[in-house]
């Protein structure tokens, strides 16, 4: 059965996720400490793939732009059919802080130019198209940790059998993905323009001077740097108003569940009713749910906040990606995602950093109140930006 451009990347987005995802959790901080890792040398391993993130983004989308997003994809492929199997055989930390940044390399690459690949696919309802890629991912996020805690928790938490199995069930999922990347067939105007290098350079620079586009990446950047405070935050918070580590587990996941059940429909909100407006008023959802969470003493209450969150990441983040594809061209849309990726990816790695120190200092409720705060600031800054450009056109990039 031949399958559609879009629906390999989907099946793509799905494999890679859930084998990039049970691999950190819960399983790398058991696997580090098996190897002999201190706290400080779980943190250190875990932050390694994030910088990936911020490293390699950008040239990911570079080179997607120069020689087509098929070419990386398949180069992503490899990767994360190739790195899950290195776990099998390590047997230090520096061995394991390897792996992470090789694996990490792999979804650098992957979402700028997947995200990329399915804008220049369906111009017209880049929006929805995107939600449902991202909902694709958003399933294999979700599914991974409980397959990998399911392994373990039969196996053992620190018996090397239960590591085996995981990574294992991690090598299958990612020969998964290479193999969707393998069968991404498509015409030759929707694999990438194959710029040459120095107007592929020039693209860069012109994205990288692009206001908007800038502003945008800075709001999701913000929108993660909640998230990411409340992602690491919230149990220990929850244990603290008396919680059990079940209902943690339930409000975390009611976030993930909302989010790619929403996405595509959000999509579809911004493709027909414009970005900006639910861009701001997505941001002022995840404010006041940020916010809430401070003075929250009960599941319940919980339970909703992180309902209300995960609605607000949909709303942002549906119509943020979107809102780039529709500034650029396709021959310099990889670049563009690049750039929106690395700021991204900067947000939500320093949301828990930061947060940390205000949480060490005044408390979770602080980190809480603290993240919504950054939040209505940059979401400010936005729409003073908009009212500037009031009666001219957005800065599309020509």
């Amino acid at each position: 059965m031949r399958l559609s451009p879009f629906t390999l990347l989907c099946g793509m987005g799905f494999f890679a996720i859930y084998s990039s995802t049970m691999a950190k959790s819960p399983v790398l901080p058991l696997f580090a400490t098996h190897l002999g890792a201190t706290a400080s040398g779980v943190g250190l391993v875990a932050a390694i793939s994030p910088m990936a993130g911020i490293a390699f983004s950008i040239p990911a989308g570079l080179l997607s732009d120069r020689f087509g997003r098929r070419a990386m994809l398949l180069a992503a492929g490899v990767i994360f059919a190739s790195a899950p199997a290195l776990y099998l055989f390590t047997s230090g930390l520096w061995q394991l802080g390897a792996i992470r940044l090789y694996h990490g390399i792999a979804t650098a690459i992957f979402m700028p130019v997947a995200m990329a690949f399915v804008a220049d696919l369906h111009e017209a309802s880049k929006g929805e198209k995107l939600g449902w890629f991202s909902s694709a991912t958003l399933c294999g996020r979700f599914l991974a940790p409980l397959t990998g805690g399911w392994i373990l928790g039969v196996l053992g938490a620190g018996a090397d059998d239960g590591f085996f199995w995981v990574y294992l069930s991690c090598t299958v999922a990612g020969v998964l993905a290479f193999g969707s990347s393998f069968r991404v067939r498509s015409e030759k105007q929707y694999a990438g323009s194959h710029t040459k290098w120095k107007e592929a350079i020039a693209s860069l620079k012109q994205v990288a001077s692009n206001r908007h586009i800038l502003m945008i990446g800075v709001v999701e950047a913000a929108v993660l740097f909640m998230y990411g405070t409340i992602e690491v935050f919230l149990p220990l918070y929850g244990l603290n108003r008396g919680l059990s580590t079940f209902e943690i587990g339930i409000c975390l996941s009611a976030q993930i569940i909302t989010l790619a059940l929403t996405k595509p429909a959000m999509g579809r909100f911004s493709d027909q009713h414009g970005r900006s407006p639910q861009i701001i008023w997505g941001a002022a959802l995840g404010a006041a749910s940020a916010g809430g969470l401070a003075f929250c003493e009960n599941f319940v209450s919980l339970f909703m906040l992180s309902i209300l969150t995960g609605l607000s990441l949909s709303v942002v983040t549906s119509a943020t990606t979107a809102a780039v594809a529709d500034l650029s061209r396709r021959e310099m849309r990889g670049s563009a995602m690049g750039i929106f990726g690395t700021i991204m990816d900067v947000g939500h790695s320093a949301g828990p950093m930061v947060s940390g120190v205000v949480a060490a200092f005044f408390g979770f409720s602080a980190a809480f109140l603290g993240a919504a705060f950054v939040l209505i600031l940059i979401t400010g800054l936005f729409v003073i930006m908009l009212a500037n450009q009031k009666g001219r056109p957005p800065e599309n990039i020509e």
